[in-house]
């Protein structure tokens, strides 16, 4: 029986769409669109958000003034501060009544992020992460083992969601429970797995030690967002599950899972879905804007959100875009991988370094493992550095020796590759923290000021 979810999905020129029109539009045709929508949520944003009538106002812009696209980089920015001083719901554009879901950060730095969707949101959510699901290569009737956080997290239900519109079969798992979920993505027979990459990794181990073989069961695909991570843990995961690892990417602050995928024809960068996004790179220092293959920072403005309207909102990631056609036939421009957020960015002796650059120079060095932290402390007037690895399962636990030993190579292919001079301390098997959903990779332990 075909399911109204399984009709929107298509075979067109060889290639799987679930929306061909859309997927495949002449850029020229779609930059039309992106222009007609733009329009329509600045005048959204401007008539119903005191914050952005008064930042409009305070530049100098007005909506009724837009000629076109190129008009857009005359508007001020959105930023993370402009959410928590307007904390709880003072950017959302829809009178709270009409909301149906609310969703948040952990606040663990200051106020939390709120984000708000009306029922046009939530079902524009779906059809995009469905939409997303299709490129990566999955298909309605998959089994998708979700482990990704339910609950304030966009993660767990933005995916459940939107492999419900495929027409999937969704296991919600979220997070932690590894044991558990080992057995259930055996007995099963997963096809989909869905999670952050470093959860994926510690599924993966787990399996190992509970003598259970993923890669000789059903599982094909796994979508893996919600932080950076590098092509050579693609590799290990690829190879560990019997997978095509796919790169996701979204944000709560402009949806959530679902604003640029991989396809599974040429994992060579994501495709930024322009009908209900604008993307820009920017200088992330003077916020000038950069040309299409300049690396910079992401800036993404929401085409159609109701709720919650997001205008140039700087997200801190560190990418390029490219416009260059791709095999898979879709026209959406893509975006390169996130090297890491310009927040995230350490000074290591002068060096400038992302944490994902580090994870790319260890994976597949002899004699650890994937898992790494980053520590930072502050020594006087400086910042002291210590890269944490961990020797794999073949060097026993009381070999100090061989651990000094492999500690000692780790830091000279750091210096070697990136230039990078700090210390490096090789913990024992299993010392490291396992991550159950997003991976803490850096622990600053400086002083706040």
């Amino acid at each position: 029986m075909t399911t109204p979810a399984m009709r929107g999905r298509y075979n067109a020129r060889g290639h799987d769409y679930f929306s061909p029109d859309v997927e495949t539009m002449p850029r020229k045709q779609l930059q039309r669109l992106q222009f007609e929508r733009l329009r329509r949520v600045l005048l959204h944003a401007y008539a119903n958000v005191p914050h952005y009538r008064r930042s409009f106002d305070g530049a100098g812009v007005s909506p009724f003034a837009m000629r076109g696209l190129g008009d857009l980089h005359r508007f001020p920015f959105t930023s993370k501060a402009d959410l928590r001083d307007n904390y709880p719901f003072g950017l959302f554009a829809v009178p709270r009544e009409t909301l149906i879901r609310l969703h948040a950060s952990s606040g663990t730095t200051g106020k939390p992020i709120v984000v708000g969707y009306t029922a046009g949101d939530l079902a524009n959510w779906a059809l995009l992460m469905a939409r997303s699901m299709v490129a990566a290569g999955v298909h309605a009737g998959d089994i998708v083992h979700n482990a990704y956080g339910y609950g304030l997290f966009t993660g767990g239900l933005g995916t459940h969601d939107g492999a419900q519109r495929l027409g999937c079969t969704v296991v919600p798992a979220s997070g932690g429970g590894t044991e558990r979920q080992v057995a259930l993505m055996s007995d099963f027979g997963a096809t989909v797995l869905c999670s952050t990459p470093s959860y994926a990794l510690n599924l993966a181990e787990v399996a190992d030690r509970s003598g259970v073989d993923l890669r000789r069961g059903p599982l094909r695909v796994g979508l893996f967002g919600a932080e950076p991570w590098s092509d050579g843990l693609r590799r290990t995961l690829e190879a560990r599950l019997g997978i095509r690892a796919i790169d996701v990417y979204g944000l709560s602050e402009i949806m959530g899972p679902g604003v640029a995928i991989e396809c599974h024809e040429a994992q060579a960068g994501l495709h930024g879905w322009e009908d209900h996004f604008l993307f820009e790179i920017i200088d992330p220092e003077s916020g000038e804007p950069r040309e299409i293959g300049e690396t910079g920072e992401l800036v993404i403005t929401t085409l159609t959100k109701e709720a919650l309207p997001m205008i140039r909102y700087r997200t801190r990631d560190i990418t390029q875009l490219t416009d260059e056609p791709c095999r898979c036939g879709r026209t959406h421009l893509r975006l390169r991988r996130i090297t890491g957020r310009s927040d995230d960015m350490l000074i290591v002796r002068g060096v400038n370094v992302y944490p994902s650059q580090i994870e790319a120079a260890l994976v597949g060095l002899p004699g650890i493992v994937p898992h790494y932290q980053v520590v930072v402390e502050r020594s006087g007037a400086l910042d002291r550095v210590t890269l944490e690895v961990e020797v794999d399962a073949s060097v026993a636990a009381g070999d100090d020796a061989a651990r000094r030993s492999i500690a000692a190579a780790v830091a000279h292919h750091l210096k070697s590759l990136l230039g990078v001079s700090c210390e490096v301390t090789a913990k024992r098997s299993g010392e490291l923290p396992r991550s159950e959903g997003k991976a803490v990779r850096v622990r600053d332990l400086r002083p706040k000021s």
